[in-house]
């Protein structure tokens, strides 16, 4: 592994380097900085969450700057939390170049502030495509002195319905300029992506494409579909020092979960769709200061949540996407430091694990839910490894122990070691006196009736979700994660909660949250994919090909609209 030194930086940002602690490049640093310094070669960085790709691409893009006021690199990502976190960085990175401004634009946020940064004068913007695109239009920012254009996370743009944005963006770009794409996998969307932006891109992948970090053990859990809640607090309790995000699928599950988490006295909050910038904001921040231990979230909300000390990430609930799942596990394990990727799971999502299994490259090992008696005797050495690491100022305490010291007067050294140790130790033995344990239940077993001739019944329709059909499949080119970004590439069903997806040649059924059901007799009307117009109806059961009688059989039909620019689907906004 090269040091920082070895890679061709200036010593400007040797120095930054050096005070931030920095020595050793991470393998997709060491390959895409000499690449991006040398060449202006457009290039597709593949490499997990967490291993550096803001410095991958901040270092050399710093380093090629001309020192003026002049426009010259613009970096797109997704979330605010992301523009945030890359800005704080190249920031941190610029420290003792000289010249270097920024200017950090995204929605929630005051615009007048945004807009007197830019006028100030700004050689590099990190911006979200919707704040960055509203500037355009206003004629604040203008790009055609750009040199450098950075997609960070472009999938997850593309599936948060920001499609119509980067083409507006882009088309105001320079055609020379160098185009750097960087991203946890390598997907469909990532190809559409670089064959309609780059040109010729160098592609530089870290590891295997598409598998999970080398830091992150993958555990799971067999339960019954009753005991999931209690086998959460379980497994929660039986890590003292958990610091994590837990997935669940719908933004009422997520609610739901993280009120009975409250009412249990656990530190958590929610994070999902319903929550205000304001609140995701503060939320966010006591987060990063720990003063909340397990955040829960659903997979929209979390995008672009970037913190290095997670211990583990929990799946209450398995998404239907295998990449999904590799960018869940790949929160944690970071920075050099291992994590845990832990799921609970019903008989009936076990058949997920050999799935990804096989995505991830990593073994899924089987554990089973702590007793209460392997709990309550971790909390209770925590807590004396706890007291045994506490500094103890002798010359501030001593004026107040010959007080102490009388009130414990005639107490022996074990009654009073029981007594602070009860103190702090009697919510565990309380909740677990007289709980039953969880009774575990074998994989093996499991598998062995599948493949014992047990015929495999389709799952019934998740309660909270709604079946929708389409008549694209997969002989039209659709997959997964463009399915994703043609849903949300929708007006009415942005945002909106997505269950699981049946994926067959001629047609696509796919599970939308009840709240949008009449959102999705309004979408698709004027949308086409590759020029096909998109039909969508509500479907009775996963498989049906009829329509749901409440929709009263009607076929939704659309119809090219206005004079938009051709794409692979075109999305009412």
């Amino acid at each position: 592994m090269k040091t920082f030194k070895e890679l061709g930086l200036n010593t400007h940002i040797q120095q930054s380097l050096e005070e931030l602690g920095y020595i050793e490049a991470t393998p997709i640093q060491e390959q895409a900085i000499p690449f991006v310094l040398e060449s202006d070669q457009d290039m597709i960085g593949l490499a997990q969450t967490g291993t550096g790709k803001t410095a991958a691409f901040g270092l050399p893009i710093l380093q090629k700057l001309d020192k003026n006021k002049q426009l010259q690199a613009i970096i797109l990502c997704p979330t605010r939390e992301l523009c945030l976190q890359i800005s704080k960085e190249i920031t941190n990175f610029a420290k003792h170049s000289v010249g270097v401004t920024l200017a950090t634009v995204y929605g929630g946020a005051r615009i007048d502030l945004q807009i007197q940064q830019l006028r100030a004068g700004a050689n590099i913007v990190v911006g979200t495509p919707g704040r960055v695109h509203d500037l355009i239009r206003r004629k604040i920012l203008k790009l055609q002195t750009i040199r450098f254009v950075v997609l960070d996370e472009a999938d997850e743009m593309l599936d948060l319905g920001f499609k119509d944005e980067l083409d507006a963006i882009l088309a105001e770009t320079p055609r020379e300029k160098q185009t750097l794409l960087f991203s946890a996998t390598m997907s469909a969307t990532i190809y559409s992506i670089a064959k309609k932006y780059m040109d010729e891109p160098k592609e530089i992948s870290v590891g295997k494409k598409n598998v999970g970090a080398d830091k992150v053990v993958h555990q799971y859990y067999l339960v019954k579909p009753g005991q999931k809640y209690e086998a959460l607090r379980r497994v929660v309790d039986s890590e003292p020092d958990i610091y994590g995000i837990l997935f669940c699928r719908t933004r009422n599950e997520t609610q739901e979960i993280a009120d009975r988490l409250k009412e249990d006295r656990y530190s958590t909050e929610a994070l999902h769709g319903d929550v205000s910038q304001n609140m995701r904001t503060l939320i966010m921040d006591r987060f990063r200061q720990r003063k909340i231990q397990l955040l829960v979230a659903t997979d929209v909300a979390a995008r672009g949540i970037d913190v290095n000390d997670l211990t583990h990430v929990i799946n209450y609930s398995l998404p239907d996407v295998s990449e999904i799942y590799v960018h869940r596990s790949g929160r944690t394990g970071r920075a050099q430091k291992s994590g845990v990727s832990l799921s609970i799971l019903t008989t009936r999502e076990l058949r997920k694990i050999k799935e990804l299994e096989h995505k991830t490259g990593k073994t899924f090992e089987q554990k089973h839910v702590p007793t209460g008696q392997m709990i309550c005797e971790k909390q209770l050495l925590s807590l004396v490894d706890k007291m045994k690491s506490i500094e103890v100022d002798e010359k501030e305490i001593a004026p107040f122990l010959p007080a102490v010291e009388e009130r414990f007067k005639g107490m022996s050294r074990s009654e009073l070691l029981a007594r602070f140790v009860s103190a702090e130790f009697n919510h565990f033995l309380s909740l677990y006196k007289d709980s039953k344990d969880i009774e575990a239940i074998s994989a093996g077993s499991q598998y062995e009736n599948e493949r014992g001739g047990r015929e495999r019944k389709e799952r019934q329709p998740d309660e909270n979700f709604i079946n929708a059909r389409i008549n694209i499949g997969k002989k039209d080119g659709l997959d997964i994660k463009t399915l994703f970004g043609l849903i949300n590439s929708q007006r009415e069903l942005k945002g909106a909660e997505v269950g699981k997806i049946k994926m067959s040649d001629t047609f696509t059924v796919f599970g939308i949250e009840k709240a949008r059901q009449n959102d999705i007799a309004k979408s698709f009307r004027a949308s086409r994919f590759k020029g096909r117009p998109i039909e969508v109806r509500v479907v009775d059961g996963f498989e049906a090909d009829r329509p749901n009688r409440n929709f009263s059989g009607k076929t939704y039909q659309g119809a090219r609209k206005g004079n938009r620019k051709p794409s692979p689907f075109k999305g009412r906004r």
